[in-house]
């Protein structure tokens, strides 16, 4: 099968390929497992944090990509919950311990950093973390559910917002543009603030809804109970922490921040940033309950997740413009 290794760890301001096309076998799922012929795969920032190794992969060559759609082309031995041709989609969450808190476990394995993953025509996975998808998206629709979704959806439960209360979005890319459609569905009294760098990310989040835009380091006309960072650097997170009302909840929705700008943390006051009851909770991957739990409610609303596709060959450029340039909505990998 044809599949896009990442053999080392490489910075992207240095390299133009950092993955490299390959033939490599087709694998063979393992007892509870099953083989998923991919359609689609989503490039998410945390494949970059991969490839410049802040969140490294144990072992290389491997296969990055974990917002996966396919089907199911081969069950493994004690299969029982899903059938050959079943659409399925594969989310960071790759295996662990099945338990309420086993995003937290050591057990922990992510797709495309601790066993391959779907920048490739094949790969396996256990059939409790395959997720049958809703007929009501396309597979390149489906494909950033899978993280940039369900994370944001894990990110939305982890504010504790309540309806009426108001909500922030720093950074507007893949993930924020999904969870301004989930937050106006479950909270439809609650206004929703958004902070970007660029004015074309403003004017879309206007466009899905925002009651307010402005940059990262603006004020927003009120103070709001819960905000959520999307951003992969350090200085949204300290100006966001000045946009927080007494006791409300700043929520970091990363795997890792760059290193690019410690220097903002500098600015943090504990006054002026923290006093008051204000907390900081970080998202700490996904659990499979948290991903079934959204799918279903994504098909309800529907959510439109807005996608650009790419060609499969294409990855490489995909992930130096989700690097370097503006985003609007997702990057999607779709493999003929």
């Amino acid at each position: 099968m044809k599949a896009m290794l990442l053999h080392k760890i490489v910075s992207l301001h240095d390299t133009n390929e950092p993955l490299v096309l390959a033939d490599v076998p087709i694998p063979t799922p393992g007892p509870g497992e099953v083989l998923i012929r991919v359609a689609a795969c989503g490039v998410c920032h945390t494949e970059l944090d991969e490839i410049e190794g802040r969140t490294a992969p144990p072992q290389f060559p491997v296969v990055p990509g974990h917002e996966v759609i396919g089907r199911v082309e081969r069950l493994g031995a004690e299969v029982s919950q899903l059938q050959v041709g079943d659409r399925v989609g594969v989310g960071w969450i790759h295996s662990s311990t099945g338990a309420d808190d086993e995003n937290l476990s050591v057990d922990f394995r992510a797709t495309g950093r601790d066993v391959n993953g779907g920048y490739a025509e094949y790969l396996t996975v256990g059939e409790q973390y395959a997720y049958r998808i809703p007929d009501v998206f396309t597979d390149a629709e489906a494909a950033p559910l899978l993280c940039a979704g369900a994370v944001g959806y894990r990110s939305l439960k982890l504010t504790q917002l309540q309806n009426g209360q108001s909500l922030g979005l720093t950074g507007f890319g893949g993930s924020a543009h999904i969870v301004i459609q989930l937050a106006r569905h479950l909270y439809p009294d609650s206004r929703v603030s958004v902070f970007a760098r660029d004015e074309s990310a403003r004017r879309f989040a206007l466009e899905l809804g925002a009651t307010w835009v402005g940059d990262t380091t603006d004020r927003s006309p009120e103070n709001l109970d819960a905000i959520i960072d999307t951003t992969p650097v350090w200085k949204p997170v300290v100006e966001a922490l000045r946009n927080l009302a007494p006791a409300g909840r700043l929520v970091i929705n990363a795997i890792r921040k760059e290193d690019t700008d410690k220097q903002s943390l500098l600015d943090l006051s504990y006054h002026d940033h923290l006093w008051m009851e204000r907390e900081i909770k970080t998202v700490a991957n996904v659990t499979h309950f948290d991903i079934a739990e959204f799918l279903k409610i994504a098909a309800e609303i529907p959510i439109r997740p807005t996608v650009e596709p790419y060609r499969f060959e294409d990855a490489n450029r995909a992930l130096l413009e989700l690097k370097h340039g503006p985003i609007q909505g997702a990057k999607v990998l779709v493999i003929d």
